[in-house]
């Protein structure tokens, strides 16, 4: 995710205009009118051989003649000139160009010339980039917008325009706002790593129709959502809109679980893409999900209620204290309780004593406040009172309240007033709810990308067998293995199924039925039918020889006429399992063209649609993810509790799934894998029939994966020099707990020199981060010993890479009662070798002069340490090709 170039295009000290205009109507001259009206500082370097001046402005003939190198260019000629153009300003050394136009046929010689000259591209066709702040305007749009915090990035110039009309009519204002085009080279995951440390940006719009690289975006996705609140608008939900918009054929809820995963926030339409930016625009923190309503009349309520239901949220319960006193300020045919109704003859007044009582509660978590035109409570006067009171309480401030001003002429005003106060404001009852949910939900996620996971017990890591098997299959060209071919594999993952014979007749099905026991069930074995359901394959609970042979011959005749040239394998033969009320659950790994694997979990049954019918996760999944999609399949209604005797058990059900999330991650030739159906009565799982779809890999196994996996080929055994030994492996989101406590046995002093101040505790959140690292991004050596339940970090290391993965800063700590054994040096050893292998090119860190062991150790290691002694810090640095090349030459 290269920052490369992105100050020349985000925050440029010149820019060149290729195709420059003077005459009105002209992309040329569209652009120029709107660099030069909106305040850019920087100089504006028309080139143009056609004209002397444009707007005003000197003119140069070719991109040669210029009197400076642009920080970025912009090419507003006819798109043949593209290439010749962007030779020369490759030639010249610029470093970003905007290309508003092309044909598709030029795309892959544009990226091909930009990455020889090192120059970043924005498009082609792009609508530019606007960013207030700096006064800039390089695109078309006349609509000139306000400075604000929220960042927008768009895939699409149609709703860019709209979203940028719309912003103009509420006086909402922006940071960035760009418009992506055909992301040629600069793409959401470079602009997400940008804004995130962007000062100007609090919070973060996205408008996407695809995703190029789901491993970069979820990377960047996931860094920038734990410091600002992204909210996406993903088009084409169904395969017909991917087609519309020429994007890879996915699965939408694939793309559900993704932005969930990231810890990014959804919207699904239009309208709520509008409310998005309100909510972003005035959003404050939200402690919690408890939502207090009030009005002037019993229908507003109603429809806020019935919305804040359907999407699952929560009112909040008024205390006796709260109670009594509203009580007291309300007459006596008002009931107190939640929705508030104030009837529609609400003075202003009784509005501001209202919310000044309820402001001194803390029976909910957010606050809506919902004014119907009336002739008793003028909607301007009454919009004045309730910001009056929120600006004299000391909690107004701190409180999240929403309004709804609802109408139009009567409500324009006091709709502006909120704006103006920095309080969210909506036209209708539905749309504050909207906007509320949406902070529930993305406070979930939130919640969810930064819960302490932990692992399941007694996870199977021998896994030769399933390697092998898989590659004997392979071997003889073997691409799909049934039930009785997969129980060794799924064994040695912790799974079984029901023992499986395999029958070619139907009387040799009966004898088979006859030796295990009744009921039993039969399943078709051809490679050629995919799914069962379409020869009704499958039959169960049948209890008689007699059932058995008709059943058989039934299944062979119908898959006959259906697929006569299908091969048909005979059938297998199950006993039924024992399982009174048991519900049938189906699990599914899928191949998705734009996120690798996904896995799928939902009822059973002959009729299956993805889309319709299942909940999405994306590997790898740890108890806590796995637990989140049960949740969310309970919720949503994809999986009903049938038993209330012998309810689903959610811990089971969820171990079951990291178990098949580690089959997946460790086995790349797997490419789907059907369990259905899977028999669920209380904690006992029956897998009965199990399909595996294999398929041969040659590239990086991980490479297929949207989120990279723990990477257990880092593991090493290390022996320290008091003879004792350790494992040196990457840190995992589960080592939470025993961070904390490593931490708690490092001096005050040692932490000082760590972290350059005095900390006396860290957070669950400061935790979160320092083990829920991105792989890709950063990575964190921790040195363990002891055994299964007695396990303890007794150091650490850490590198965090820029995104142009050229200079990484390094940390070590190790326990403060541990150190003389070597251990310092011999994880920052390991970082050297690991970070010099990924490509980085330098290591760095600083110290404090004082921290003699850091600097000496830094000394034997061949950094060049620089003692600022004015400043109180020693700055460390390594060329990491040259230690490389010699820590494995020592090796």
């Amino acid at each position: 995710m290269s920052q490369r170039g992105l100050e020349a295009l985000l925050r440029p000290k010149s820019i060149a205009v290729l195709g420059a205009s003077d005459k009105p109507g002209r992309a040329g001259y569209l652009m120029m009118r709107n660099l030069l009206g909106g305040g850019y500082k920087g100089p504006v370097l028309p080139v143009t051989p056609a004209w002397r001046s444009v707007c005003g402005v000197l003119a140069y003939a070719n991109v040669a003649s210029l009197p400076m190198t642009p920080d970025l260019a912009i090419i507003c000629t006819r798109a043949d000139r593209n290439l010749a153009l962007l030779e020369q300003l490759g030639t010249r050394g610029c470093k970003t160009v905007i290309v508003l136009s092309s044909h598709p046929r030029q795309f892959a010689e544009l990226k091909s010339t930009a990455q020889r000259y090192a120059m970043r591209l924005l498009g082609p066709n792009s609508l530019g980039l606007l960013a207030p702040w700096l006064g800039l305007n390089a695109s078309f749009s006349p609509v000139p917008i306000l400075p604000g915090k929220l960042a927008f990035i768009s895939q699409s110039a149609a709703v860019a325009n709209t979203i940028l009309d719309w912003a103009q009519q509420r006086s909402i204002g922006f940071s960035y706002f760009i418009s992506l085009g055909d992301s040629l080279d600069i793409d959401v995951d470079d602009l997400l790593d940008f804004l995130a440390r962007d000062s100007k940006t609090s919070a973060i719009l996205l408008y996407l129709e695809h995703v190029s690289d789901a491993r970069r975006f979820l990377s960047a996705s996931r860094s920038a959502s734990r410091n600002k609140p992204i909210l996406v608008i993903k088009s084409g939900r169904s395969a017909q809109a991917q087609r519309l918009l020429n994007s890879p054929l996915s699965l939408d809820a694939a793309y559900d679980a993704a932005i969930q995963r990231a810890g990014l926030l959804r919207v699904q339409d239009t309208h709520e893409l509008f409310t998005a930016v309100e909510t972003l625009s005035h959003m404050r923190p939200l402690r919690g999900e408890r939502l207090l309503i009030i009005s002037n009349g019993a229908a507003p309520s109603a429809m806020a209620l019935d919305q804040l239901l359907q999407r699952h949220g929560k009112l909040a319960t008024l205390s006796e204290e709260t109670r009594q006193q509203l009580g007291a300020l309300l007459a006596a045919n008002i009931t107190v309780s939640n929705p508030l109704d104030l009837h529609d003859d609400a003075s202003p007044q009784l509005y501001k004593s209202v919310l000044t009582a309820l402001l001194d509660s803390q029976d909910y978590d957010a606050l809506l406040v919902i004014h119907a035109p009336s002739a008793a409570a003028p909607g301007t006067q009454t919009a004045e009172l309730v910001i009056e009171a929120l600006q004299q309480h000391p909690r107004g401030k701190r409180v999240t309240l929403l309004t709804n001003w609802c109408g139009e002429f009567s409500s324009v005003d006091g709709r502006r007033l909120f704006s103006e106060a920095g309080v969210p404001t909506y036209r209708t009852p539905e749309g504050a709810v909207t906007a509320f949910m949406h902070m529930v939900e993305y406070r979930r996620n939130q919640k969810q990308l930064k819960e302490t996971p932990s692992l399941p017990l007694d996870l199977n890591n021998n896994t030769d067998v399933a390697h092998r098997l898989i590659g004997q299959a392979l071997s003889e060209g073997i691409t799909r293995l049934d039930t009785h071919e997969v129980k060794d594999i799924l064994q040695d993952y912790g799974m079984a199924v029901l023992p499986t014979w395999i029958a070619g007749d139907s009387q040799e099905a009966v004898r088979i039925a006859e030796q295990i026991g009744y009921p039993v069930a039969l399943k078709l074995r051809s490679p050629d039918i995919d799914h069962n359901s379409e020869v009704q394959g499958v039959m169960l609970y049948l209890r008689t020889a007699s059932e058995v042979q008709q059943a058989a011959e039934a299944i062979f005749d119908r898959a006959r006429q259906a697929f006569p040239h299908a091969k048909i394998n005979g059938l297998l033969v199950q006993t039924m399992a024992n399982r009174p009320g048991s519900q049938e659950l189906r699990v599914v790994v899928q191949y998705d063209q734009v996120f690798g694997p996904l896995i799928m979990l939902g009822e059973g049954g002959i009729e299956w649609r993805p889309e319709q019918h299942a909940v999405v996760a994306l590997p790898p999944l740890n108890m806590a993810l796995a637990r989140y999609l049960v949740l969310q399949a309970l919720k949503s209604g994809k999986i009903r509790q049938r038993n209330a005797l012998r309810p689903l058990d959610i811990p089971a059900l969820s171990h079951l799934l990291v178990q098949v999330s580690n089959l997946i991650i460790d086995c790349p030739e797997i490419t789907e894998l059907t369990i259905h159906p899977l028999l669920a009565s209380g904690s006992e799982l029956t897998l009965l029939d199990v399909s595996i779809q294999l398929s041969p890999c040659s590239d990086d196994p991980q490479s297929r994966l949207a989120i990279r996996p723990y990477p257990q080929q880092l593991e090493e055994r290390v022996i320290l020099k008091d003879g004792s030994a350790c494992l040196f492996r990457p840190i995992l989101p589960e080592d939470e707990p025993l961070l904390k406590a490593f931490i708690q046995k490092v001096t005050k002093e040692d932490l000082y020199y760590r972290y350059f101040s005095e900390i006396n505790e860290f957070t669950h959140e400061d935790l979160a981060n320092m083990t829920q690292i991105d792989y890709d991004r950063e990575m964190a050596f921790v040195a363990v010993r002891g055994q299964t339940h007695d396990i303890e970090i007794i150091g650490v290391t850490r590198a965090i890479s820029d995104p142009d993965n050229i200079d990484a800063e390094f940390s070590v700590l190790v326990r403060s009662d541990l150190k003389g054994l070597g251990l310092g040096r011999r994880l920052l050893e390991k970082m050297i070798v690991y970070t010099a292998d990924h490509g980085i090119l330098r290591l760095t860190g600083i110290t404090m002069p004082n921290n003699r062991g850091m600097v000496a150790l830094a000394n034997k290691l061949g950094f060049d340490v620089d003692i600022q002694l004015s400043e109180g810090i020693v700055n460390l640095s390594l060329p990491l090709q040259t230690a490389f090349v010699s820590a494995t030459t020592e090796e």
